[in-house]
């Protein structure tokens, strides 16, 4: 759920970059791309951690 969030996230980032490169109308300034980019690695970061915990619980250790 934390990995698909963090996609959705990077996507909308991905495309305010897009749209301000090629077509000069970004919807987020430079504040708002710096928080989705932020959100974006959070939710990677929790992803990763729930994973390796998950991974650590079903092996025993």
């Amino acid at each position: 759920m934390f990995l698909a969030a963090s996609i959705v996230v990077f996507a909308i980032y991905f495309a305010n970059v897009a749209l301000g490169a090629f077509a000069g109308s970004a919807f987020l300034g430079d504040v708002g791309e710096m928080l989705v980019l932020f959100v974006a690695s959070i939710l990677f970061v929790v992803a990763i951690l729930k994973a390796e915990a998950d991974r650590k619980n079903k092996n025993g250790s």
